[in-house]
């Protein structure tokens, strides 16, 4: 087929950039607190470019998905292994929830519409918005045994089914979030936040947004009580400010809990800038110390992996560890899935976990070497660790299981995924194995996907009228059902069964249908992080749970089919 564009028959890798850069710039409109998204925008403008007959052949489909799937792994790997366990059940509920609720509508959608296997692969991608499912779907048709024009339908089906329903299901889950769930839970989400905010002490003294001046500061003050003592001076400052150096006229002194401190000592003190406003009471008035001059304060990034402080929050950890460890070392952070939880004393960490301490360079190293690893430095990615991963995960994905007759594999996508999930899992244990940054992996997830999207959709855009005739207002409707009815019943089950709170059980509830346009309203509504705490866990395990119903779709509706 030619493409009745000159320079895109040409070139037809222009074509598919042309839809990736027109369709970013479509999914940045935003309409209240509804945004399309760049690949929902990409796929819309390849339907249209499509219609013209240009085409992307070869295996750069495949190609784009694989490297997509796997970066989606490999960012949610450590948390969905966290997460399989009891403390993690509790927020998983949700996400089985959304996926035996999404299969079963799909299903009955099926046999009263009669609707066709790539159809329903696209209908359950699209009302749940995990993008992730149309690449999976394609898969599972593409094992049917079809006949070229057949497949090519079908494929037509699933993407056509999703541009439809996605828009709907986003629609539905963004508006349910931050209006219809607070309504039904009795909350005003950003009070209520706040008020959860208060409950669960800050470690960093309640501040959760970032300060317009550096929050670690080094002062030296001259001691004007007697009596004080090392131990009693940082207890005062509950533990907010570290006495880092003592000089006794011209001798330094070394600094041990114990030690008296003496009138007219000279004492280094590294703490947060808001606790520093008390040093001239507790201890004297500040002077323009020499030792000022020579330290250096660093900030650095450790995975969490210590188990013994797994399941304990920050407070505790300051708490229970040993002074010589915590002494001087400040929590800045932390970090999960790449989103920045609020520093509050009462959520525990997780293995996994990127945690920001801040100090003098000594402490700050002794007490990283106790929680974890260090997050390498630079930006290179180790080629030969993913290349590896990759070529695993596909071979995995093409072993074949027959069951009833029809041969069952994770195909190329599930392949990849599972070994995104695993590599994601072991650079959390052993960062030193293998760097893979977070820019190097978001930049696959979305350009990735972005690519597949275009190809599919470029192929599509022929057939698409045809669904879009034969079941045009039926599937947007089926579409907002399977977004609504199991985010419904997740709410319930939340709120009145494990007792979880309001905005932590919305953000969960976001995660569960994987949407980042949801989560991001959310916090924006709620003027809080707290809601992201919720968030990350079903986020990363459906992510993983919806692309692995996504073949399961499509082989029972082709049963239904036949």
């Amino acid at each position: 087929m030619q493409c009745s564009v000159p320079l895109f028959d040409a070139v037809p890798l222009i074509t598919v950039f042309v839809c990736v850069v027109l369709g970013q710039l479509l999914g940045r409109i935003k309409l209240g607190p509804v945004q399309l998204g760049g690949v929902c925008g990409a796929l819309l403008v390849a339907l249209l470019i499509g219609q013209t007959g240009c085409m992307a052949e070869g295996s750069l489909k495949d190609f784009a998905f694989a490297l997509f799937i796997f970066a989606m792994g490999f960012s949610a790997g450590p948390q969905f292994v966290e997460n399989l366990n009891l403390r993690g059940l509790r927020f998983g509920v949700l996400s089985i929830i959304e996926v035996v609720f999404v299969f079963g509508i799909v299903m009955i959608a099926v046999k009263v519409l009669g609707l066709d296997a790539g159809t329903a692969g696209g209908l359950a991608a699209g009302a749940a918005t995990e993008s992730a499912m149309v690449g999976t779907a394609i898969e599972a048709l593409n094992r049917l045994g079809l006949a070229p024009e057949s497949f090519k339908a079908l494929q037509a089906n699933v993407v056509t089914a999703y541009t439809l329903t996605y828009v709907f299901g986003l629609i539905t889950i963004v508006l349910f979030t931050n209006l219809l769930a607070p309504r039904l839970l009795g909350i005003d989400l950003r009070q209520d936040s706040a008020r959860l905010a208060r409950e669960m002490e800050d470690e960093n003294g309640g501040e959760t947004g970032a300060p317009a001046a550096p929050d670690l500061v080094g002062r030296s003050y001259r001691v004007a009580h007697p009596g004080l003592t090392v131990a009693t001076l940082e207890a005062a400052f509950e533990a907010r400010v570290a006495v880092e150096r003592v000089r006794r006229g011209s001798t330094s002194v070394p600094v041990a809990q114990s030690l008296v401190l003496e009138p007219n000592d000279e004492l280094l003190l590294v703490g947060r800038r808001d606790a520093m406003l008390e040093a001239h009471t507790l201890v004297g008035r500040e002077v323009a110390g020499t030792e000022t001059n020579d330290i250096v304060l660093v900030e650095r990034d450790f995975v969490m992996t210590n188990k013994e402080a797994e399941g304990r929050t920050v407070s505790d950890l300051r708490r229970e560890a040993p002074v010589d460890v915590r002494h001087g070392v400040f929590v800045k952070s932390v970090r999960r899935m790449g989103m920045q939880l609020p520093s509050l004393g009462k959520i525990p960490l997780q293995r996994g976990d990127v945690v920001t301490l801040q100090g003098l360079q000594s402490d700050v190293d002794r007490a990283g070497e106790v929680l974890g690893k260090p997050v390498p430095y630079g930006n290179k990615t180790s080629l030969v660790f993913v290349g590896v991963a990759l070529i695993v995960g596909l071979c995995i994905g093409h072993l074949s299981v027959r069951i009833g007759g029809v041969p069952m594999t994770l195909g190329s996508g599930g392949g990849a995924l599972l070994t995104g999930l695993a590599s994601g899992w072991l650079l959390s244990r052993r960062p030193t194995w293998g760097t893979f940054p977070p820019a190097a992996y978001e930049l696959l997830k979305d350009l990735g996907l972005a690519v597949f999207v275009v190809c599919v959709g470029l192929s599509a855009g022929p057939q698409a009228a045809v669904l879009l005739r034969e079941h045009g207002l039926a599937l947007p409707v089926v579409g907002i059902c399977v977004s609504l009815i199991p985010a419904l019943v997740s709410l319930w089950v939340g709120h009145k069964l494990l007792r979880i709170d309001g905005p932590i059980l919305i953000g969960a509830i976001a995660g569960q249908q994987a949407s980042t346009p949801a989560i991001s309203a959310v916090v924006q509504t709620a003027d809080s992080a707290l809601p992201v705490v919720g968030y990350t866990v079903t986020y990363a395990l459906s992510n993983v749970l919806l692309p692995l119903m996504g073949p399961a779709v499509v082989f029972v509706a082709h049963q239904f089919s036949r």
